[in-house]
């Protein structure tokens, strides 16, 4: 995982009130709970004590007790109650857990990976998806493999009419010209993909030099380091976080976003229903990607890569610095 950044790792209905739960991601197995004003934290899932899981504790008014020998600790990570040493007995600072920086933005939660500073960075989402007309329904799935692989196949065009040939991919548009992508020359953070695949007419792909940008929208847009979208139409975009959970598991949670529908029943039958487009879709890419082999990515790394991994490459040397 490459530190100092916001990554997506959880929405934020997996986290309820009142209640302990425990996840693992970026590597390590994390607790996290709402205080009774429903803010979020978050610290190792291991009392500092004799290593057990704080998530199977419980809740004391806002301090978690640990399950194995009741210690308690505040939201801020102290603990503040040994019961072996009594009520009045002096807790010894090193009882404190490690604990990280939490957000709460656009359904989801944030965790800020890297190092302490004061402010912490902004999180930046995709712009286009945080205006209130918009609705969303979503599923997550489980990928056996590192988290790069999953970003690194959202930014690949020449599978499509191979993994997805009767979906997105049908219609024999084997030949890639191009493709364009690019950095966001005002966001840095962005990369912008802008696809051209066609029939095969014998003419020779064109690289992306030779091509000009449509007005508009890119086709997808990647923010680093975990979201995604592709930007279907103005009213309809498919989103993803890709969640590291650690070096050989990712968690994809796919959003489908629309705003051509606003009869709030309706608008939920149709967003529940266009999901199975994307769960088909998804599995297709699924089946092949958790074959890839090493399951991490590097820049530099024994594949012969084309002209069409533009994009992916773009995406490696970023991962590099």
């Amino acid at each position: 995982m490459i530190r100092n950044n916001w990554y997506a790792i959880l929405d934020s209905k997996q986290v309820p009130s009142h209640k302990l739960v425990g996840f693992r991601r970026l590597g390590e197995n994390l607790v996290f709970w709402r205080d009774k004003q429903g803010m979020v934290h978050c610290y190792r899932d291991s009392c500092p004590h004799r290593g057990a899981a704080l998530s199977k504790g419980k809740l004391i008014h806002d301090s978690i007790q640990c399950p194995f020998h009741g210690l308690e600790f505040n939201p801020q990570g102290n603990c503040t109650y040994i019961p072996s040493y009594g009520k009045n007995g002096v807790v010894p600072k090193a009882f404190h857990l490690t604990g990280y920086p939490l957000r709460e933005k656009h359904g989801l939660i944030w965790l800020w990976f890297g190092d302490a500073t004061d402010p912490l960075p902004p999180i930046n989402f995709f712009p286009s998806l945080t205006g209130h007309d918009y609705s969303y329904a979503g599923f997550q799935d489980h990928w056996k493999t590192h988290y790069s692989r999953a970003v690194e196949n959202q930014l690949d065009v020449v599978h499509l009419p191979f993994v997805h040939h009767n979906t997105i991919g049908a219609g024999n548009r084997r030949l890639v010209d191009g493709p364009i992508a690019e950095w966001d020359e005002r966001d840095g953070d962005l990369l912008n993909l802008w696809v051209f695949n066609r029939v095969d007419d014998g003419t020779p792909p064109k690289k992306s030099s030779e091509l000009s940008k449509p007005e508009g929208h890119p086709s997808l847009q990647f923010r680093f380091p975990n979201t995604w979208q592709n930007w279907i139409s103005d009213d309809f975009r498919v989103f993803i976080a890709f969640v590291p959970v650690d070096e050989e598991n990712t968690i994809l949670y796919i959003r489908n976003y629309q705003r051509s529908l606003r009869i709030p029943i309706f608008r939920s039958v149709v967003n529940t229903l266009s999901l199975i487009g994307s769960w088909v879709i998804e599995r297709q890419d699924k089946r092949v990607v958790e074959t890839q082999v090493p399951l991490r990515t590097y820049y530099r790394m024994p594949e012969i890569l084309i002209r069409g991994d533009s994009p992916i490459v773009l995406y490696r040397k970023r991962r590099a610095l």
